[in-house]
């Protein structure tokens, strides 16, 4: 944890367990977890009309509901209610990035300066919760987001069990990795998942319990354990890695859009996989940070040249 951060007020209150954190240096609930949400719909994740920000999560001890709400950018109070709220509080700093460092962060491009300076709250925070990371991003696997956050909803919704505490209307707790495994072939066809994607999760689910466990390994070994399984390539091991371990160098080489906005954004034109890795390798151990800058500073740019692939729908083959 970092100086000057603190966690507070661990005291149970029943039905609903309750910390507040506090810290010397800024914090941004909403912007550190808007990474976790799957699409507008995503039923393991809400933001409510007061502001609060709900979300759903299974931890080793069982389901946990939990409400993050923010009075100031130094103070967030977040409750949690079920089996495994006392189990999710003891990582309530770590999924708000209060461990993350980048007092060494010092970007020289004026761009990148300038975010940083505008949003020194900026964290990745990291949930330790690997499979929930995990099988979202093989559903966005090579295939539009839209097309993705609807199997997602679609198979959470139907499978998903209803969340413990007051959860809002509609909010599900993520699968089991057994559910996952025992996915009939069919519902994954319904959902509009190809068989390449839905035969990943089924495999990853096999071996879920290994999985797990690279959330307290070093980066390096984590994303060596995660690419050891079929299937799972360096993009969907560094979209895990940034939200389950909370990873400020996981850059996402081959999204389809990346390199691109980088180079529009950075350099004034296009740039490839392998000219993005080597132009932002000054930057380690800060790649993944500085790519959340340019997106939330709206400094993301890229032209639009064209019309839109088109949406794959493979419920009907």
């Amino acid at each position: 944890m970092d100086g000057g951060d603190t966690l507070t007020s661990m005291t149970p209150l029943s039905p609903v367990d309750e910390v507040t954190v506090t810290s010397q240096r800024p914090l941004d609930a909403a912007l550190t977890l808007s990474p976790h949400q799957r699409g507008p719909g995503d039923p393991a994740h809400r933001r409510s009309a007061d502001g609060a920000i709900w979300r759903v999560s299974r931890q080793l001890s069982g389901p946990v509901t939990y409400r993050i709400t923010q009075s100031d950018r130094h103070t967030v109070r977040v409750q949690a209610w079920g089996p495994g709220a006392t189990e999710f509080l003891t990582g309530a700093e770590a999924l708000l990035g209060l461990d993350d460092e980048a007092e060494d962060f010092a970007p020289e491009h004026p761009k990148l300066a300038e975010a940083h300076r505008r949003f020194p709250h900026l964290r990745i925070g990291r949930t330790g919760r690997v499979m929930e990371a995990l099988v979202p991003a093989i559903l966005e696997q090579r295939v539009h987001g839209i097309d993705a956050f609807a199997a997602w909803r679609r198979l959470l919704t139907k499978f998903g069990e209803r969340p413990p505490g007051p959860a809002p209307d509609g909010m599900r707790v993520p699968l089991t990795a057994d559910q996952w495994r025992r996915m009939p072939s069919w519902e994954f066809h319904r959902a509009n998942v190809d068989p390449a994607r839905s035969k990943t999760i089924v495999q990853c689910a096999r071996v879920a319990d290994r999985l797990e466990q690279a959330s307290s390994f070093p980066r390096a070994e984590a994303t060596k354990r995660l690419r050891a399984v079929p299937g799972i390539g360096i993009w969907t091991a560094a979209e895990v890695a940034q939200r389950a371990f909370g990873d400020s160098d996981a850059l996402s080489v081959g999204d389809y859009h990346l390199a691109a906005v980088v180079g529009w954004s950075l350099l004034g034109e296009p740039i490839d996989d392998a000219q993005m890795v080597q132009y932002l390798a000054p930057l380690q151990p800060h790649r993944y940070r500085a790519v959340r800058l340019l997106q939330v500073s709206g400094q993301a740019v890229k032209p639009k040249f064209g019309p839109r692939t088109a949406v794959a729908d493979h419920r009907w083959h």
